[in-house]
């Protein structure tokens, strides 16, 4: 179990170094306009990736 938790985090440090290793200033605009984002937003923005995540889980296992 602990392998497949590593490997899960593994997987996202590889796909949010993505952006910024291809292009960074692309990586910095995307920052600077999420800074601006109201709490709600961020919020909601969370819980969308949530809900991504739970269900390709759920589809996974």
């Amino acid at each position: 179990m602990s392998d497949l938790l590593i490997g899960a985090l593994a997987l996202v440090l590889i796909f949010e170094g993505l952006l910024p290793f291809a292009s960074p200033a692309t990586w910095r605009r995307m920052f600077e306009q999420m800074t601006r984002l109201e709490d709600g937003q961020i919020r909601f923005l969370g819980l969308g990736c949530i809900s991504v995540g739970l269900v390709l889980l759920a589809l996974w296992h």
